[in-house]
């Protein structure tokens, strides 16, 4: 028992308790360098989140000085010094504005303000934000106790991530997304809160001693401020750690549901809406070409009353009073007789045109061939359909005919050359023109 209890023992290798304090004191301030500090790892993690950087997003976390006065508080706490408490929670209340007011102006003039995947990790905390809060602090203030402070100071202000939350929360007012704001800046405070709890349940565990006040009441007095401040601080943060493991839990429960019920069963869930709030809890969904009766959702619903986690869940399953498939299905298979309808009216003018476009065309080249050996004193042709107007308006559409000859035809010739272009060209209109 003794060797398990040495094994397990923190207070060896700790540092003087007065220095320790003296060290948490002087890290809890935010001023000059400490100031520049936060703001330029501020923008650093600004610039991360707007270029999905996790490398420069880390990089941030490093050099950001806000884990000071956290652990300030939490120490504060665990040794009954309110002035320190006051002292830290108002450079926590600075750093967190002036982390708000750098991020917020910077995401405001950047002109790249898409929602990247290290953004949208910020804006729904979960149970497990929670336990990573809460160990990463108590290594931390192990960390801050030990003579010897190693390695695991970086560990902690990467794991905790206290920066991106905040830069987040600055996206949400520079872009008016009230959402992201509320969630990022809702984790940042899961994370705040949890590092404090487990710095203060160490610093009683290390049995701090309590700073001793000149006048005993006083000091009475702030004890009991002190811990109702703790009460204040667990009491919600107990509720909300609960609140937060139910919501996992409905989430996980719904997806087994899901699964086993519709996707097994061969159903596409084409829409799937889940609401878990203080007005109560909802699952809703839409399915492909499933259609259920009033008997089956039924069924469902006595599934989910079954299920603890799930129990008082409202189930909703959108479909419509006709086959949704079938519909749409009908509306293509009607879509595509339209289209093929169109096509064949289209086809239809474009051969009526063509047909209009051939008979005013004639190979005058080949009739001349032709011409020529009938009439070897012909030299040049011309054929072409061209319309007369008399001076009554009316159209009159001939085949008009012009040839130039190197002696003239006679009438026989002539009315000879009419007959065989007539019946050549398929026409009875044709006109003969000398050329002069």
């Amino acid at each position: 028992m003794k060797q398990i209890t040495d094994i397990l023992n923190l207070r060896e290798g700790e540092d003087d308790r007065a220095k320790t304090l003296e060290t948490v004191k002087k890290n809890i301030t935010f001023k000059g360098a400490n100031l520049w500090i936060l703001a330029c790892a501020i923008i650093v993690a600004s610039v991360g989140l707007n270029v999905n950087s996790t490398a420069v997003i880390i990089g941030a976390m490093l050099i950001s000085p806000l884990m000071g006065p956290i652990v300030g508080a939490g120490f504060a706490l665990g040794i009954y010094d309110f002035s320190l408490l006051k002292k830290s929670l108002k450079n926590l209340l600075t750093a967190t504005v002036v982390s708000l007011v750098v991020s917020t102006l910077y995401f405001y003039l950047s002109p790249f303000k898409d929602v990247q995947s290290e953004l949208l990790a910020r804006t729904s905390p979960n149970i497990y934000d929670i336990l990573i809060a809460f160990f990463g602090g108590v290594v931390g203030v192990i960390a801050v106790t030990r003579s010897e402070k190693g390695n695991p100071i970086p560990g902690v202000a990467i794991a905790t991530a206290l920066m991106p939350p905040l830069c987040t929360a600055g996206y949400g007012l520079a872009t008016a997304q009230w959402t992201f704001f509320l969630g990022a800046f809702y984790l940042y405070c899961i994370n705040c809160v949890f590092i404090g709890i487990a710095t203060f349940l160490i610093i009683k565990y290390l049995n701090y001693p309590a700073v001793k006040q000149i006048n005993e009441k006083h000091q009475k007095r702030v004890k009991y401020i002190i811990a109702f401040l703790i009460m204040i601080m667990l009491i919600p943060s107990s509720y909300l750690a609960y609140s937060l493991y139910r919501e996992q839990q409905f989430k996980k429960n719904i997806t087994l549901f899901i699964e086993n019920e519709f996707s097994e069963k061969g159903y596409t869930v084409v829409y799937k809406k889940t609401d878990f709030n203080s007005k109560g809890k909802k699952l809703e969904l839409a399915f492909l070409d499933k259609r259920f009766s009033l008997a089956e959702i039924k069924e469902l619903k006595n599934k989910i009353s079954h299920n603890k986690y799930l129990l008082g869940t409202q189930l909703l399953i959108r479909q419509d009073s006709t086959d949704r498939f079938n519909a749409i299905k009908g509306d293509i298979l009607n879509q595509i007789k339209s289209s093929e309808n169109e096509m064949s009216i289209k086809d239809v003018k474009i051969i009526k045109l063509e047909k209009e476009l051939n008979k005013n065309k004639f190979d005058s080249r080949q009739i001349l061939k032709e011409t020529s050996v009938l009439f070897p004193s012909i030299n040049s042709i011309s054929i072409s359909k061209t319309a007369l107007i008399n001076k009554k308006d009316s159209l009159t559409t001939i085949t008009a005919v012009i040839y130039d000859c190197n002696k003239s035809l006679n009438t026989a010739d002539n009315e000879k050359l009419k007959k065989w272009l007539n019946e050549r060209l398929s026409v009875k209109d044709v006109a003969l023109y000398k050329k002069q």
